[in-house]
């Protein structure tokens, strides 16, 4: 095996045990925060601050691995989930609230350092190997979809703070993360300069057409997934399913989201990357039209299929396309800024999910991300025109 595919397989571990994390904490969270909020509104709050600690954590993650390096970071981040997963646990023995939201915005610091996983992948693989790199480390997400719900459930009543167990769950798994991490060899510190040129200013880079494309389609792909992701265990409890049923539709969302990343990577190699973006977009679109026709089983189930599936190929296909956009000597502040925007519009997304939920019900709260979805598809349509303008030039 090549040193870029040891490298590759390791990360997808670590993928692996970040989202195991984090479908866990997505399962459970809406409903641990309705235990011990003062108001249905806030009950998804827990959950929204896991967006901000991911937020918070990007920016000082970037420039912490831009400076040691990619695994004094991942560990770092590992650690901050480790404390996280603790705080949360404890703060359901006790019953606060407000500690449940300090331990789950360290979950998502741990996520804002982990993020960065399928940019080490790039980086350690050859230009012909770099978007099957990135997709590769996505495929860890499987394990978390087959694991992470029936952990979140398995472990709710293990102690007598329920959900308690499945915070410290958490910690476990970090904990595991920081052994697989400190065992693999990384990239290390971004280089000064590239081709002996200096990095040029950032509005230079962000004024790119595909830099917009690249930012804007995995920022709207991300938050759609994840306000809808948010809101569905508390709309079909609402709506007579139990805790397990949701837990399952959840499973299906995430199996959504990752298996397709075996493919990903070569569809975008054999057919551009901009034509996956929009299809991903066209997908949404098509959960949306599920979404809003029903509340049965099957209506929420394969409306959250499609909605991982649209997110995988905006989020991997926006990834891609970023790396195509700097220079190395560029890496950490142009993906600190990709990862900066998306946390952002997915931690508004987070926020608004209970409130969304609560007035427009889940018809409304699907119908919200139209007009974000079709903003999205001008702009990738938009750099599609122009690749195909400058290549009957060529």
């Amino acid at each position: 095996m090549r040193d870029e595919q040891r490298v590759v397989f390791a990360l997808a571990g670590s993928q692996a045990l970040m989202q195991t994390s984090s479908v866990l904490l997505m399962t459970v969270g809406g409903l641990a925060g309705a235990t011990l909020a003062p108001t249905k509104v806030m009950a998804t709050l827990p959950i929204a601050t896991i967006a901000l600690g991911t937020a918070l954590a990007t920016i000082p993650a970037a420039l912490i691995m831009g400076r040691f390096g990619r695994k004094p970071g991942f560990m770092l981040g590992a650690f901050l989930g480790a404390c996280g997963g603790l705080l949360a646990g404890v703060s359901m023995l006790i019953g606060s609230f407000t500690l449940l939201c300090v331990g789950t915005t360290l979950v998502g610091a741990y996520q804002g350092f982990g993020q960065f996983y399928r940019f080490a992948a790039a980086e350690a693989a050859s230009d012909e190997f770099r978007s099957r790199a990135i997709s590769l480390v996505m495929t860890g997400g499987i394990v978390a979809a087959l694991v992470g719900p029936h952990l979140g459930a398995l472990t709710r009543n293990l102690l007598p703070g329920v959900y308690a167990g499945s915070f410290f769950g958490v910690t476990v798994l970090c904990a595991a993360a920081i052994v697989a991490l400190a065992m693999t060899r990384l990239p290390g510190p971004a280089p000064a300069a590239s081709d002996g040129e200096p990095p040029r200013p950032f509005g230079v880079i962000a004024r790119q057409p595909k830099f917009i494309a690249a930012v804007t389609g995995a920022a709207v792909g991300y938050a759609v997934m994840v306000t809808v992701m948010t809101a569905t265990p508390l709309s079909m409890v609402e709506h007579d399913h139990g805790v397990g049923t949701a837990a399952t539709v959840i499973q299906w969302h995430v199996l959504g989201m990752f298996v397709p990343s075996f493919f990903t990577g070569g569809l975008i190699k054999r057919f551009g990357v901009t034509p996956l973006m929009l299809l991903g977009v066209g997908i949404l679109l098509t959960h949306v039209l599920i979404a809003i026709s029903g509340i049965a089983f099957l209506h929420y189930v394969s409306a959250l299929v499609l909605l991982g599936l649209g997110w995988n190929l905006l989020y991997i296909g926006g990834s891609t396309l970023l790396t195509e956009t700097y220079h190395p000597s560029e890496r950490a502040k142009v993906q600190a800024f990709n990862d900066f925007m998306i946390v952002g519009v997915v931690a508004a997304g987070s926020f608004s999910a209970g409130a969304l939920n609560e007035a427009f019900g889940w018809r409304g709260l699907n119908l919200f991300a139209v007009p974000f979805l079709a903003a999205a598809a001008l702009v990738i349509a938009m750099v599609q025109a122009r690749a195909h303008r400058a290549a009957r030039l060529a």
